[in-house]
């Protein structure tokens, strides 16, 4: 097939003829010659010629307009060079608030379960191995520093605050007439050198089970309560201490690694290997809550994100099951306490470690109706160890200042002394949360020393409130000198 011949464009000077058949690629237009150079016109002469380029003054080849120019009327940004953009500094990784929300609720927990010692709450939510899985995994994330300058780092933020308990701990024990070296439990020379623990809790500090009047300020049980929690920190400065040790062999053999503990746990709750004594105590912890502690560095290493959500939930729900089963028929005196069931313990905390971890999101902020507990939560980190150490003796602190209003004129009257006696541990548990706020205050200040920073009264998170710049005075003008005539240039 033949196409009719097509007329050429006019061409201008200098050019050669475009072919316009169709199914010819049109080519490329290139000056031949230089064109001549209009002259300006008259008014212009006394103006500097403007720079052009070879093809001419101010003008491309005709009807091709050069790259980066408009057409006439149009206004275009040149183009250049794409100018590359400056990489954004990398953010800082800060809290995960997840984490916060978690050890806040944790901490919640051990105050109402000490006030009302519901034994469902450690089936509801198990505090203690939540509390060591979110340690693990912050001290797998710290371990990418050397082991030996974090494993001080984590001494020294943790001694400071016990030392101002044990200091006060010592003192009413002193004060009410205690004697160590002549306590039947920890006479002679062993109670004397098991003091160190009140320093450096590498195992249990002695304390008498009853000191005082049950009549008197405190119940006669009071030492053995307010020295309770103290087990935790023996237990969380042995696995700081064992953490580059436990990380190196999860790093080799994770699997093994994790579930070591629980199968110690089985050894020891099923008496194929006794312990005595307070050694037996300290590694019947390491062993329970030990899996928790490698399931934190689990998360933190990316093991448990490649496992399938739908198996790592499905084992965790058998491995909870167990946990059940096995408390079902090894119940304590206080029923289903798992506190008093190792074993059930260990594997019902680590089941639902698994799961808080496989749904983790990784927030930066609080989401939606959580961020009107933002202040609490960020208070109740910055002072987990307060808390933690003093709620229990804040709790026994409640009952003599509520036997004061018994002392009331109108507690005579025998309804109003039935119904307070009735709502008692209602107030009790009113009365605690201002008195934990006012040791936060008092002795808190101490773990910001600790941790090597400005001490703050109430770390809440709120911004201190800058002071307001006093304005500027005006600055008075100076009046311009007059001139004779003529435009003023300035």
């Amino acid at each position: 097939m033949t196409y009719p011949q097509q007329p050429t464009r006019p061409t201008q000077p200098g050019y050669p003829a475009q072919p316009t058949q169709p199914g010819y690629p049109a080519q490329p237009m290139q000056p031949t010659q230089q064109l001549p150079q209009v002259p300006p016109p008259p008014g212009l002469k006394n103006h500097a010629p403007a720079q052009h380029g070879p093809a001419g003054p101010g003008m491309g080849a005709p009807g091709v307009r050069a790259p980066g120019t408009a057409a006439p009327g149009m206004g275009v940004t040149p183009v250049g060079p794409a100018t590359p953009e400056a990489p954004a500094a990398p953010k800082k990784p800060g809290r995960d608030r997840y984490f916060d929300v978690l050890r806040s609720l944790a901490l919640v927990r051990v105050v109402i379960y000490h006030l009302f010692g519901w034994a469902w709450l450690t089936i509801l939510f198990p505090s203690m191995g939540v509390m060591f899985a979110l340690a693990g995994a912050l001290m797998a994330r710290s371990l990418k520093r050397p082991a030996w300058g974090v494993i001080r780092g984590r001494i020294r933020r943790l001694l400071p605050p016990m030392w101002a308990f044990s200091a006060v701990a010592l003192f009413l024990l002193f004060y009410g007439g205690w004697n160590v070296s002549k306590d039947p439990d920890h006479g002679g020379t062993w109670g004397l050198v098991s003091m160190v623990n009140y320093v450096f809790p590498i195992g249990a500090p002695p304390f008498p089970w009853h000191i005082g009047d049950k009549a008197g300020l405190l119940e006669d049980t009071w030492p053995a309560q307010a020295a309770g929690p103290l087990w935790y920190l023996r237990a969380y400065l042995w696995f700081v201490i064992a953490s580059p040790l436990l990380l190196w062999a999860f790093r080799r053999v994770p699997w093994a690694t994790l579930f070591a503990p629980l199968a110690l746990t089985a050894v020891l709750a099923t008496e194929i290997v006794k312990i005595p004594g307070e050694t037996g105590n300290a590694v019947s912890d390491f062993a329970v809550y030990g899996s928790c502690w490698v399931l934190g560095m689990a998360h933190q290493e990316g093991v448990l994100a490649r496992v399938p959500r739908y198996v790592a939930v499905s084992v965790s729900a058998l491995i909870m099951a167990f946990g059940l089963w096995w408390a079902s028929g090894h119940l304590g005196p206080d029923g289903w306490d798992l506190n008093d069931i190792p074993l059930a313990q260990a594997a019902w905390s680590f089941g639902f470690v698994v799961i808080l971890f496989q749904y983790s999101p990784s927030w930066q902020e609080l989401p939606g109706r959580l961020k009107r507990w933002d202040k609490l939560i960020t208070l109740s980190n910055n002072r987990a160890v307060t808390i933690y150490l003093w709620h229990n003796l804040l709790i026994m602190a409640t009952v003599p200042l509520i036997d004061l209003a018994y002392n009331l004129p109108f507690m005579e009257d025998e309804q109003w002394s039935s119904a307070l006696s009735t709502t008692y541990m209602l107030w009790m548990t009113v009365l605690v949360w201002p008195l934990i706020g006012l040791m936060v205050m008092a002795v808190g200040w101490i773990e910001d020393i600790a941790a090597k920073r400005s001490p703050r009264l109430w770390p809440d998170g709120s911004k201190p409130s800058k002071p307001a710049k006093p304005a500027k005075p005006a600055r008075a003008r100076r009046a311009a000198p007059r001139s004779g005539g003529g435009s003023h240039r300035g």
